[in-house]
């Protein structure tokens, strides 16, 4: 994600300027400060499950080849082992230990641990994929955990929260910036800088970044309830990615591109309770489909690495535009080009595969893990509407000022990184849930650190489903972190609602997480923020309310009482 012309998140533009333990708990698991567990200091961790199986992992502190037992079972006591094993830790895998238990039963809960050097880890709670008949499912949506902007309260919260069956994370799991990059003054108040110190490029780095984040404790609650559901965004390699570079990549101090993406998903994949990719496919190749019963498929995209074009840079026409049909203009000849992917071949064919395999099943559900905001989403001309007074001739208004305005006058896509600035991609994927009978997805979000309830549709304004997006775990709304007053990013919020047809609600004020509730006629989602981030906290409240219905072939939603 990206709120400056030159895509990166933090950078200014200068051209334009110038022009605890972790306590198991009848009720849920609380996260104060984490324990050491002897060996196992970053906890364990289950995801990625089918129907008969699931991954389960740890890390063993070691330096040494470590031999590792592994147990699951049907109790919380480990009396009825339902499978068992042994391992190693080897400094091959940074030490890490990644079964994927098979034989197991379908939608059976479970409970899974590790033993090595005599210790015995942290006991954690899974389970695989139902099949038959399903009358309600709870997953909770997570985004852009940024260690070194606050605690994971909102990952302990979704720990606890005892309507979630699933936690699908969308991506920036961890962040790239060094030490004394984007969060850097709140790290140091905090005492969680970044480690190493520098900007993450080889693959030492990423496991040692890994490593530090699953350290935290509301991480380790999170990962220790619930299984994963998980896709990548970009700051699990570098900011903005695409298949030839990335943003945050300078080839000439930070050596070949390639070299450092392949580290990046070495460690991912060392560090997350993911699969390993079948025959014929690479760990690129990274996502993945989930059919829970016979009420919903969910789908996970891969916008990075595999069929990304490069990003349309809005630098170069800081200084061009004079009227609004210049804007158009690159956006026709730029932005909506002809063949501008974002997702690749194969991706598509098995997404296809998988909307039409539900729709023959008659799922109600079809869900979309979406990286990065979908909806449709232009800057409101906040200088005109008298939000803020023109930055360009105020003395001392800060760049993130004049970005903001100077998009909102030539009514642009708020970010050029996000599905907007792939319009021909978005059309693509539209037509092709269309072509299979199933227009009626509703994509789950990430990336923008906001809320998001949006009603979508394509270029056509035919209905094409709903996106529900969430917040940051800890990295700040864009207005924000950009250093505007709350009152007027809530203001800023209310003029985005106004300005996009595509925007039921949105909200850049606050960290957390959205749980959706699906039952077969209707679902409810729910909008979860924290009181803070800056200390160990348990408070969360409910901001808003969604509804969701079906009319005919496409979905409504509607507020709710919080």
């Amino acid at each position: 994600m990206t709120d400056a012309f030159a895509i990166t998140r933090r950078t200014t533009l200068a051209g334009l300027a110038a022009g605890t333990a972790l306590t198991l708990t009848a009720t849920g698991v609380r996260a104060a400060e984490p324990a050491s567990h002897g060996l196992f200091r970053h906890g364990v961790a289950s995801g990625d499950p089918d129907a008969t199986s699931v991954v389960i992992w740890t890390r063993i502190t070691a330096s040494v080849p470590t031999p590792v037992e592994w147990e699951v079972a049907h109790d919380a006591d480990f009396k009825r082992l339902a499978a068992s094993g042994r391992a190693e830790a080897h400094g091959d895998a940074d030490y890490t230990v990644k079964v994927l238990v098979t034989g197991l039963r379908a939608g059976g809960r479970y409970h899974y641990r590790f033993r090595a050097g005599g210790m015995i880890s942290p006991a954690g709670r899974t389970r695989t994929l139902p099949t038959g008949r399903l009358d309600r499912l709870g997953i909770a949506l997570a985004s852009c955990s940024n260690y070194a902007f606050g605690f994971f309260n909102a990952y302990a919260a979704i720990a606890r929260d005892s309507g979630v069956d699933f936690v699908l994370h969308t991506g920036d799991y961890i962040y790239e910036y060094g030490a004394d990059g984007w969060g850097a003054d709140t790290a140091r108040k905090l005492g969680r800088v970044h480690q190493p110190a520098h900007e993450i490029i080889s693959l030492a780095d990423y496991r040692t970044r890994h490593a530090q984040y699953k350290t935290d404790a509301g991480a380790q609650a999170m990962h220790a309830a619930h299984p994963l559901l998980a896709c990548w965004d970009d700051h699990e390699s570098a900011n903005n990615p695409w298949i030839g570079g990335a943003q945050n990549h300078q080839p000439d101090t930070e050596g070949d591109w390639a070299a450092r993406r392949e580290a990046s998903i070495r460690a991912y994949f060392e560090w997350m309770p993911v699969r390993e990719p079948v025959a014929g496919r690479t760990r690129a190749q990274f996502w993945r489909g989930y059919s829970f019963g016979d009420l919903a498929t969910l789908f996970t995209l891969e916008t990075r690495h595999t069929g990304r074009a490069e990003q349309v840079d809005y630098l170069p026409y800081a200084d061009k535009f004079t009227s609004r049909a210049d804007a158009e203009q690159m956006e026709r000849e730029a932005i909506n080009a002809p063949g501008r992917a974002m997702l690749a071949a194969e991706l598509e064919a098995d997404l296809d595969a998988a909307l039409r395999r539900s729709v023959t099943q008659r799922q109600p559900w079809r869900l979309i893990g979406n990286p990065m905001p979908i909806a449709r989403t232009r800057v409101p001309d906040v200088v005109a509407q008298g939000l803020m007074p023109d930055p360009f001739t105020t003395p001392g208004a800060s760049d993130d000022a004049k970005i903001l305005a100077w998009k909102g006058k030539w009514n642009l896509p708020f970010y050029p990184d996000t599905w907007d600035g792939y319009e021909w991609a978005r059309e693509r994927l539209y037509a092709l849930s269309r072509k299979a009978g199933a227009g009626d997805l509703v994509f789950l979000t990430g990336d923008s650190h906001s809320f998001w309830a949006n009603r979508l549709a394509d270029a056509a304004g035919r209905p094409a489903g709903i996106e529900l997006g969430t917040a940051g775990i800890t990295s700040p709304g864009d207005f924000i972190g950009s250093g505007f007053a709350p009152d007027l990013s809530e203001k800023l919020d209310r003029a985005f609602e106004a300005h996009n047809p595509e925007v039921v609600w949105t909200d850049n004020l606050h960290q957390g997480y959205v749980r959706l509730a699906l039952r077969r006629s209707a679902a409810l989602a729910e909008f979860i923020a924290v009181d803070t981030i800056t200390t160990l906290s348990d408070r969360t409240s409910p901001l808003k309310r969604f509804g969701i219905t079906r009319r005919g072939k496409a979905l409504r939603m509607e507020e709710r009482p919080a």
